[in-house]
């Protein structure tokens, strides 16, 4: 059997020598963003199907296009995951197995849980089985009777109100069999950046629901509603908070670009109006045709994967960049959301964590609003990383503060009573101001000093698949992934029977049926690459013939 030798960070082999040791079905490994889940995970399902060459692979990920990242990643492994799987379709015979979505496999258990028998899973980022009770209750349903189940996080998490299937817990808080932190991860050297947060404070006045005028600086203690409504205002693209923060951001990635010309910024912002205010805002002031990627647009996913391989300097996203997604080029961000939890927050500081390239020096951004919560999640976060950095610095005393998010159940009445009315930035410009401490320049990891750290295992070729094509049939190996190549037949497919109609005048679904027939196949969907190969055979022939 070929095998081929992987290089693992020290953690990864850590965590897989502890996962292969562990005698039962669960195991949750909890791993800062940007540490190398993904591949953690994919060598463990590689060598556990080297081990029982019958088993499937099942990937669950948070977003549709977290699905597609991972197909793309399992095929350099040799692991062939199909992303476009729906509850409808036979399960894929030519493909290692499936990657769907937490809402799909809540939508619909069912046609999994055949499937999942005796099956690897991946769930990828598991804390979001707990955001409704139904997602929870389709996670067990589904891979109740799976043979080994690998949950992943990017960040320790509790229960809520809604407990996660296959994860132990303990007073609230679930138990990891293994934790890789990201002071943890500072330390080995090349694995993620530091991160600082400049914190903007600023005054702001508005209009509560019951019409009284209101005004504070974020130094000023409010309660929860009161506070959440200081936050908007500062938010607001009508006041001057926003655009100078948005101008300081911007101006700390211009400087970024020019040792690492493609790197980009993020805003993470409010809802679908609020961004596309956002990048007019950027756009105006700074000249810059910003990509927007928002939940209610289908070429969302496109956007980001586009962005992700480009130079263009700025993406503006509603959640779509918070969890998972692989920028690794991302050195600037701007927390513009009022979204207001923990978990969250840490989110969206591991997309502007992942090493990236040869540069030595990778210091991130992330401009936050320096309301108390925020500032106590940063805080935390620059604490681990002073101390694996090994620096000293003088902190000032935090007030106690309150972890809990903001509570957004006004309703739209009471909402549409609020009114921001001004915001105003209280810094007087100095960038070196408005830093958590200081903005070094000798702050240096070399990439190579995690390269002691790399150990090699060896890998054994996944199991060979049915249905592989002529690509495969002679021994030569594919250049592109299965679902790709897939992809790119259904796509020539579909050219045929276009021309087709033209030449024949026949409908379409006169012609794919046809085509379907004398290919031997029910649908499109559930054909293999041999079989779509031979269907595009069959249909350059018809082609010939009309």
């Amino acid at each position: 059997m070929r095998r081929r030798s992987l290089r693992l960070r020290k953690w990864q082999k850590e965590a897989l020598d502890r996962f292969e040791a562990h005698p039962g079905r669960d195991f949750l490994t909890v791993a800062t963003p940007g540490a190398g889940k993904t591949t953690f995970a994919l060598t463990a399902g590689l060598r556990d199907l080297g081990r029982f060459p019958h088993r499937r692979i099942v990937v669950v990920a948070p977003t549709q296009h977290l699905k597609h990242q991972w197909a793309e990643v399992a095929a350099t492994f040799g692991l062939q995951l199909e992303p476009r799987w729906g509850s409808s379709d036979p399960f894929p015979r030519d493909m290692h197995g499936v990657v769907v979505t937490y809402q799909q496999v809540a939508a619909d258990p069912r046609p999994l849980r055949g499937p999942a028998e005796d099956a690897f899973v991946v769930l990828d980022e598991i804390h979001h089985a707990g955001t409704e009770r139904a997602w929870g209750d389709g996670v067990f349903h589904a891979f109740e009777l799976a043979a080994r189940r690998l949950s992943l996080s990017g960040t320790p998490f509790r229960s809520d109100q809604n407990p996660i299937p296959f994860v132990d817990y303990d007073f609230e808080e679930a138990v990891a069999h293994y934790t890789y932190g990201y002071g943890e991860a500072l330390a080995d050297g090349g694995v993620v950046r530091p991160v600082f947060f400049p914190r903007i404070n600023g005054h702001m006045e508005w209009s509560a629901p019951d019409g009284t005028l209101m005004n504070a600086t974020f130094d000023d203690k409010l309660d929860r509603t009161a506070a959440s409504q200081r936050l908007r205002t500062a938010l607001s693209p009508e006041g001057e908070w926003l655009p100078t923060v948005l101008d300081q951001a911007h101006a700390e990635l211009t400087r970024i670009r020019e040792l690492h010309p493609d790197a980009g910024g993020l805003a993470i912002t409010m809802d679908v109006d609020h961004a596309h205010a956002v990048a007019q805002l950027l756009r105006s002031r700074h000249g810059v045709e910003p990509v927007v990627a928002t939940s209610d647009d289908p070429l969302a996913s496109e956007r980001i994967a586009q962005f992700a391989a480009s130079s263009d300097p700025w993406i503006v996203a509603v959640r779509m960049v918070s969890e998972g997604v692989d920028v690794p080029r991302l050195r600037v961000g701007v927390y513009a959301t009022n979204t207001v939890t923990e978990l969250f927050f840490r989110q969206a500081v591991g997309r502007l964590v992942r090493w990236s390239g040869p540069l030595r020096r990778q210091k991130a951004f992330f401009f936050l609003p320096d309301d108390f919560r925020l500032r106590t999640f940063a805080t935390q976060i620059a604490e681990q990383r002073t101390h694996s950095l090994r620096r000293r610095e003088q902190d000032g005393d935090q007030l106690p503060v309150e972890l809990d998010a903001v509570e957004h159940g006004q309703g739209e009445d009471q909402l549409s009573l609020f009114e921001a009315i001004s915001a105003t930035p209280l810094d007087d410009g100095d960038p070196s101001s408005i830093f958590d401490d200081a903005h070094p320049d000798d702050l240096i990891h070399d990439p190579d000093e995690a390269h002691d750290l790399a150990l090699e295992i060896e890998l054994a070729a996944p199991p060979p698949l049915s249905g592989g094509g002529k690509d495969e049939a002679d021994g030569r190996v594919l250049t592109v992934s299965r679902t790709q190549r897939k992809r790119e037949l259904r796509q020539a497919n579909t050219d045929r029977v276009t021309m087709l109609r033209h030449l024949t005048g026949l409908a379409p679904e006169v012609i794919n049926a046809q085509l379907n027939r004398d290919t031997g196949i029910r649908t499109i969907d559930e054909a293999t690459i041999k079989d779509l190969e031979k269907r595009l055979h069959l249909a350059d022939r018809w082609v010939d013939r009309a």
